[in-house]
């Protein structure tokens, strides 16, 4: 099931500010999504909605048919390669290999955006692993790791051994925003093999 899946500029991470097309598949496996559920999920802190189907081009659908809603919403005067990001939730719950293979085939190169708690498939072009605290970390080889931070229980230097190109800290958007920005920026100045990560998506208003 797809939550939505609209074009728009890369917010964060590596990528910032590249065009691409969203895909954000529905549910997740550390959290339901729901309100009554959040205290004792095991993210209680995700901001994003992951629900259902409501969202721009939500539906369920076949990889043929996403395919066919990828061609459509891409710009056809960009120049770039055309380029996808899978979101959630957790994509990595439904994303199989036709889903990849069908969507190379169309010329768009796939990114992934994952909790790291599954392991992917051969094939995409870009693996952004989010840790999240008490869970099991089994991705632990990609292209960026993107820590959230603070989180109570995970530090992250204990993933600087782990075989990825990139290393981002984003400070957590929480009530306590602003001390977490002051204690990101602290924590890279003392571990310069982090990079900031800021969500200019949200700074920006852009979708």
């Amino acid at each position: 099931m797809i939550k939505e899946i609209y074009f728009t500029l890369q917010g964060e991470g590596f990528h910032t500010g590249r065009p691409a097309i969203f895909i954000r598949f529905s549910g997740c496996n550390l959290w339901t999504g729901l309100e009554k559920d959040r205290e004792k999920a095991i993210c209680f802190w995700c901001d994003t909605d992951f629900v259902g189907t409501t969202g721009p081009n939500g539906g369920k659908y076949s990889s043929k048919q996403i395919a066919d809603i990828l061609l459509n919403l891409w710009p056809t005067s960009k120049v770039e390669k055309p380029y996808i990001v899978c979101t959630g939730g957790e994509p990595l719950l439904q994303i199989d290999q036709l889903f990849i293979t069908t969507i190379k085939n169309i010329g768009f190169e796939i990114g992934l955006e994952t909790n790291g708690t599954i392991l992917a498939p051969e094939g995409f072009d870009w693996i952004c692993v989010s840790p999240k605290a008490n869970s099991k970390l089994k991705l632990k080889k990609g292209n960026e790791l993107k820590f959230i931070y603070p989180q109570k229980n995970l530090n992250p230097k204990d993933h600087e051994f782990l075989d990825f190109d990139h290393f981002f800290i984003q400070p957590l958007d929480d009530k306590y925003q602003s001390q977490n920005v002051l204690m990101a920026k602290e924590f890279i100045k003392m571990n310069p093999s982090w990079k900031l990560s800021i969500q200019t998506h949200k700074v920006l208003g852009i979708p």
